[in-house]
C-alpha cells in the first residue's frame, strides 16, 4: 500500500465518553478571562509551574527510583497550564509586573 493510500485510510479517533463529559469544563476553563490582578496572582499560586509529583527517590545518597511526572494524565492539564500562562501574561502585559 502506498504512503498516500495509507494516510487517506487513517481515521481520526472518535472522542470517548470522558472527552465528551469534560468538554464543557475544558471550554469553560479556556474561556476564563483574567481581568483582576489579585485573581491572576491567586491562579499563579494555585497552579504549579511544574509537576509537584515528579521525584527522585534517593537512599543513602544514591538514586534508587524515579517517579515520573503524573500531571499529563490529568485530563484538564492543558487547560490549567493555559490558564496559568494567561494569568502570567496579564500580570506582565497589563499590570506591568516583572515576574
Amino acid at each position: 500500500m502506498s504512503e498516500l493510500n495509507l494516510a487517506s485510510s487513517f481515521n481520526a479517533p472518535t472522542p470517548n465518553f470522558l472527552d465528551t463529559l469534560l468538554k464543557p469544563i475544558r471550554n469553560w476553563i479556556d474561556n476564563v478571562e483574567i481581568t483582576d490582578r489579585d485573581r491572576a496572582h491567586l491562579l499563579c499560586k494555585l497552579i504549579p509551574a511544574q509537576c509537584p509529583f515528579e521525584r527522585d527517590v534517593i537512599v543513602l545518597g544514591r538514586k534508587v527510583a524515579h517517579i515520573p511526572p503524573m500531571c499529563k494524565i490529568n485530563p484538564l492539564y492543558d487547560q490549567f497550564v493555559g490558564l496559568r500562562f494567561r494569568s502570567l501574561c496579564y500580570l506582565v502585559d497589563v499590570c506591568g509586573e516583572n515576574l
